[in-house]
């Protein structure tokens, strides 16, 4: 499996265009930019990619949109359909262009690699995790237990959007969220239920695997049990809340778990908790 990525340098966003090999189809994955190190690397690779696969609809991740289908004008753009409204209002999109829905349970083949959506809603309703991996065994499609029916086939990768990061994971105030629960259940209900080592390619900055995740990702390790909340008091987005817990955050910054005193929990930005 090829991965070229590119890393916008405000936004620490990555694109990535994916293919099976040198000459194959590819795709991209997001399309936040810039880009033109990815159009090259395509032409490099001989690789003709056919969509655009959208994990959600934020700006940093679609901005570059527009500039891919300059030059593969035939391309498919696909995105959930709970994000159709806000990605076409983001002005990312032509006019005239038909973005096309992507649902959790298809199965999508590019040469030798297969791609599963998994849905992972909570920073987004409408987020998608890409479930990539060479042929089902035996060629069937969605036979195994795992998410989306994967297999278990070996060099699986996971794109994750804003869902998970190295070390972190999704807020839920950016715009379009859906709750806690639904975060928290994406992660431990689906993307740590895959191999140990999938790779996980984040919608913002470093890959990781699924297995540094379970051990490391300091959320993780509390909704595991093998670390305790905490209870300090606090202010959040102006109100008073506890804390449970501040983590490190991809950009370096930091990501607060926070519990208001109605019982209801909140991902927001360290940055937005005074303690």
């Amino acid at each position: 499996m090829i991965v070229e990525r590119s890393l916008h340098p405000q936004f620490v966003s990555n694109t990535y265009l994916v293919a099976d090999g040198h000459g194959g189809p590819g795709f991209f994955v997001d399309a936040g930019g810039p880009v033109k190190s990815l159009i090259d690397a395509a032409e490099r690779l001989a690789i003709e990619p056919t969509h655009v696969l959208l994990t959600h609809h934020h700006f940093d991740h679609v901005s570059e949109a527009g500039a891919l289908l300059e030059r593969w004008p035939r391309m498919k753009v696909m995105i959930h359909p709970l994000e159709f409204a806000a990605l076409l209002s983001s002005g990312a999109m032509p006019d005239e262009l038909e973005v096309q829905p992507l649902e959790a349970g298809e199965t999508l083949i590019f040469g030798e690699l297969e791609v599963r959506p998994l849905r992972t809603p909570g920073h987004t309703a409408g987020m998608l995790s890409l479930l990539v991996s060479p042929p089902s065994r035996g060629g069937r499609l969605g036979v195994g237990a795992g998410p989306g029916g994967y297999d278990g086939a070996e060099e699986a990768a996971v794109f994750t959007g804003d869902t998970l990061f190295k070390g972190s994971v999704g807020g839920v105030r950016a715009p379009g969220h859906t709750t806690y629960t639904d975060l928290r259940d994406s992660i431990m209900g689906t993307l740590m239920e895959l191999p140990p080592d999938t790779i996980v390619y984040p919608g913002h900055t470093d890959a990781t695997t699924v297995g540094r995740e379970w051990e490391h990702n300091a959320f993780i390790r509390v909704w595991r049990g093998l670390d305790e909340e905490g209870d300090a008091l606090c202010t959040a987005l102006g109100e008073p809340a506890t804390l449970v817990l501040l983590g490190d955050d991809y950009d370096g910054g930091k990501k607060a778990w926070i519990r208001w005193f109605d019982g209801r929990d909140d991902i927001v930005p360290g940055s937005r908790v005074e303690t």
